[in-house]
């Protein structure tokens, strides 16, 4: 019988017939979304400006304005709440630019960089869960306006298209703060280039108001305004008066964006320093 030695323990060495395979971009931008997702779990006050303030932009529009612009709060309800829905989704895509802007000041942004994936899927992860973001604060919309007495003349489904449109340009606005996330250098700093230019964009639209109640120099340029242009083919998706036009020029402006923006902000983030 052998008898093992105390001072020669049996070490069990695990040796690795291959190395573990790279992960691919899906993998990668997947588990990267999931990390964005796992913020807002431990971080929930992150859903404040996806719930509440859609919440309240509702409200007060349908009842402050409602009777004064509609005749009544039904009617303008109606009118206002695809308006609304644009108008929220717009402005909360900001968030994919900070959240870039703060992982570039507190350094996990270099610490991704060196690490053996595919590069753009912290970019392509954060944005897929934007997505997701999107269709939270929508489904929430609707829900409120349904037991206002919201009744889209299209039916659920038409109201269902309207949506995936909007995503689609939600999406590919996120480009536009995710290129300026890598430019600018403090997260408040980028806030406020944001509100510059989203407060304009949503205000001067057909988000509150018919169009053809402005004067003609006015209507001409909000007519031109990429939120009107989305809000106008939500409204028509919801209410059964979209043309195929309108379906298209968002598709267009959406693909624009991406086509721009995408290849920019890629290259930046490959080469900042």
């Amino acid at each position: 019988m052998s008898v093992k030695q105390d001072n020669q323990p049996d070490y069990k060495i695990l040796i690795l017939s291959q190395r573990p395979s790279k992960p691919g971009p899906l993998s990668a931008s997947l588990t990267l979304g999931w990390r964005a997702l796992l913020k807002i779990k431990y971080v929930p006050e992150q859903l404040f400006d996806v719930t509440v303030f859609p919440v309240i932009f509702l409200l007060m529009f349908t009842y402050l304005f409602g009777g004064a612009i509609a005749g009544s709060t039904g009617e303008y309800l109606d009118f206002v709440l695809p308006g609304i829905l644009v108008m929220s989704v717009t402005m909360i895509t900001m968030y994919t630019g900070m959240d870039l802007n703060k992982d570039i000041q507190k350094g996990i942004f270099d610490r991704f960089r060196t690490l053996p994936f595919w590069r753009p899927a912290a970019l392509v992860g954060a944005l897929l869960v934007d997505v997701v973001r999107y269709s939270f604060a929508s489904a929430i919309m609707i829900a409120l306006g349904y037991i206002l007495g919201f009744s889209p003349d299209n039916g659920f489904g038409g109201l269902v298209v309207g949506v995936l449109l909007l995503l689609v340009f939600a999406f590919s606005l996120s480009w536009i703060w995710t290129f300026l996330g890598l430019i600018v250098r403090t997260e408040k700093a980028l806030m406020g280039i944001s509100m510059l230019l989203l407060f304009p964009l949503t205000f001067l639209s057909s988000v509150l108001v018919d169009t053809s109640t402005m004067p003609g120099w006015l209507q001409k340029v909000v007519d031109l305004n990429p939120i009107t242009l989305v809000v106008d083919a939500v409204r028509g998706l919801t209410h059964g008066t979209v043309t195929s036009g309108q379906i298209s020029v968002v598709l267009i402006v959406s693909l624009g964006l991406v086509v721009v923006f995408a290849p920019l902000t890629m290259y930046l983030y490959r080469n900042k320093k």
